[in-house]
């Protein structure tokens, strides 16, 4: 029966370069897929390109592509990545002068556009849309599927650099190219989905995520690799990883891993097809070997998903700590001054908290905790206008000396504040577009 070997390279924008190295060179892949564009990511990349601040594309597409184009190129493994973010064409661009930088010549890469339907959501928006307004919006972008990139594949393409493309389609369309599958095969479609979300988030599966010492250890944390997957063209699959690399691939690190980001497993929506994961089987073949079969699917949702970008203002931040006897004590007065300082700003849109006692949950959860002998208050504000922003800045700078005693180490950020949103578009307006460049 012919397999597939697809190692995961990256499971967000900044994910660690070196797992990917280790897969590249001793992976023995066919293909190597860097999943690097969370929602609000693809939202940045458009404000910094539509602001010439950067080109569009992932930042760190340099630094990957120079540590394992050439190890792809020896070992014979094609690249699949939305690291092309607002800008495929231009990362297709770079990537062409980076092989021609490292002397591979004749390397073919692939642009998948078409995502970005930002006019198209203009042109829908209503004023009941949460009070969203034209000029608020900054992105708007599509989730395409693995279909978008078959005639990538197709055209012989070593690298497939896209847009907003699913996750799992990621994975999903190396297998529907090399195995011939059917579009509307629903239950190759959503066993393919499921292998391709268990390794769209990388190290997540080989336990990083995962890690909570004495309850659910993890070896060697600190070389953690990255999963692989020899898939099967009946769409089982084997996932391991390297021998040489830390972490731990079971059972659990799967089962945590099916159920991320999934509202209704019976029902989880891809623009590939509506999968089913409820009689999913994890089977335990060896240590870090873990065979998983019995996903299915049912047809395709009518629309695809539009994640949507808009500008909400500015977030100002200020931190100061104290320390030693009465920290905590200190630090609620501050908190208080703070607050009567700031009386001007909705309690919607102020956050006055203490880091290490109750920012995560809350003062419900955190009255009975100890009194900690060290505490940092956070003050962080939400406001349309960059100067009223700014003053929360200055507030909460001020209390080095118009504050409690002992105040100290400071540090404050304004920033941009862009929200997300998402909505939906009829598939047949949403048109894929391919591009090449040949170093």
């Amino acid at each position: 029966m012919k397999s597939l070997r697809i190692g995961a390279g990256a499971g967000f924008a900044g994910d660690r370069i070196d797992p990917a190295v280790d897969l590249a060179r001793d992976g023995n892949l066919d293909y190597l897929v860097f999943e690097c564009l969370a929602e609000r990511t693809i939202a940045l990349a458009q404000l910094s390109k539509r602001q010439k601040r950067s080109p569009g594309f992932d930042p760190l597409l340099r630094e990957r592509m120079e540590a394992v184009l050439p190890l792809c190129r020896k070992n014979g493994a094609r690249i699949v990545s939305n690291m092309g973010a607002a800008n495929p064409r231009a990362a297709a661009r770079e990537t062409a002068r980076i092989a021609r930088e490292l002397g591979l010549h004749g390397l073919r890469i692939a642009a998948v556009g078409g995502d970005d339907v930002l006019r198209k959501v203009r042109r829908k928006l209503r004023p009941e849309n949460r009070g969203i307004a034209q000029e608020q919006l900054v992105s708007a972008n599509a989730y395409l599927g693995a279909d978008a990139l078959l005639d990538a594949l197709r055209g012989g393409a070593d690298v497939v650099l896209t847009g907003r493309v699913a996750d799992p389609s990621l994975f999903l369309a190396p297998m529907i190219f090399e195995f011939g599958w059917a579009l509307d095969d629903w239950n190759l479609l959503g066993q393919g989905t499921a292998v391709g979300h268990l390794l769209e988030c990388a190290g997540q599966l080989t336990g990083g995520y995962f890690a909570d010492p004495g309850y659910k250890d993890v070896p060697n944390l600190d070389t953690l690799g990255f999963p692989l997957a020899e898939v099967d063209e009946n769409g089982e699959a084997l996932l391991t990883k390297l021998e040489s690399s830390g972490g731990a691939l079971t059972i659990r690190t799967c089962k945590e891993q099916i159920l991320y980001e999934v509202q209704d497993p019976a029902r989880y929506l891809t623009p590939d097809v509506t999968a089913d994961f409820t009689g999913i089987r994890f089977h335990e073949i060896a240590p870090d070997r873990i065979r998983v079969r019995g996903a299915r699917g049912t047809d395709r949702p009518r629309d695809l998903k539009v994640s949507v970008g808009f500008y909400e203002g500015f977030v100002a931040e200020g931190q100061i700590s104290y320390a030693g006897p009465g920290a905590l004590s200190r630090a609620r007065l501050a908190r208080d001054v703070l607050a009567s300082r700031l009386r001007w700003i909705p309690a919607a849109d102020l956050q006055l908290s203490f880091i290490g006692v109750n920012a995560m949950h809350g003062e419900a959860l955190s009255t009975a905790g100890p009194e900690p002998y060290e505490v940092r208050l956070r003050g962080a504000a939400r406001h349309l206008s960059e100067p009223q922003a700014r003053k929360v800045v200055q507030e909460v700078e001020s209390l080095y000396v118009n504050g409690p005693a002992g105040g100290g180490g400071v540090s404050t950020s304004l920033r941009e504040n862009i929200a997300m949103d998402a909505t939906f578009l009829p598939r047949s307006s949403v048109a894929p577009s391919i591009s090449f460049e040949v170093a």
